[in-house]
């Protein structure tokens, strides 16, 4: 389907374009990834995360490599990963349209250092930090797998905040 360099070549197109026509349907969770690496802090809406194992627990975050938080946690040995609710949209929409090459965005949200010194945003209903035990480079992506290590749960959630919530956000950078 893609040579070595990633671009598709011209048979592939109509795959690729059913693929994005699929993909377009899909109204999945987003979530708020945030790192440190010594003294530098960041985060980032994510779209591209999933659970990928129950035994051992696993789970994977895709940040773009043009990404702030991706420059961040390429040196950081864990991440956290928070779950939004729909009435925390605004603060979805701070890690998704703003960049840390611009703005301090913790310096406009509540959040407080948890495991390992992680940023903890305090208006996240649910969160868990993981240690990073791999880097897969995927295309414009690296994919980091996550060994859950500790985090917070209500009882129930609510309504999360989904692709759709924030599908006409200019992102702070491109993907």
């Amino acid at each position: 389907m893609a040579d070595r360099t990633g671009d598709i070549d011209a048979t592939d197109r109509d795959a690729c374009q059913a693929f994005e026509d699929v993909v377009a349907l899909l109204n999945y969770p987003m979530f708020v990834v945030t790192t440190r690496s010594e003294d530098e802090m960041s985060g980032c809406l994510v779209g591209f995360a999933s659970q990928v194992s129950i035994n051992p627990p696993r789970f994977l975050v895709g940040l773009s490599n043009k990404n702030h938080t991706f420059s961040v946690a390429s040196h950081a040995e864990r991440l956290a990963v928070h779950i939004l609710t729909r009435d925390h949209v605004a603060l979805a929409t701070l890690f998704g349209a703003q960049t840390g090459d611009e703005i301090d965005k913790f310096a406009r949200c509540d959040w407080h250092p948890g495991p390992h010194g992680l940023p903890i945003l305090d208006d996240s209903p649910a969160w868990f930090s993981g240690r990073i035990l791999e880097r897969l480079e995927l295309g414009d992506h690296v994919a980091f797998l996550l060994a859950p290590e500790t985090g917070s749960a209500p009882d129930d959630l609510g309504q999360l905040v989904t692709f759709s919530d924030v599908r006409d956000l200019e992102p702070g950078h491109e993907a």
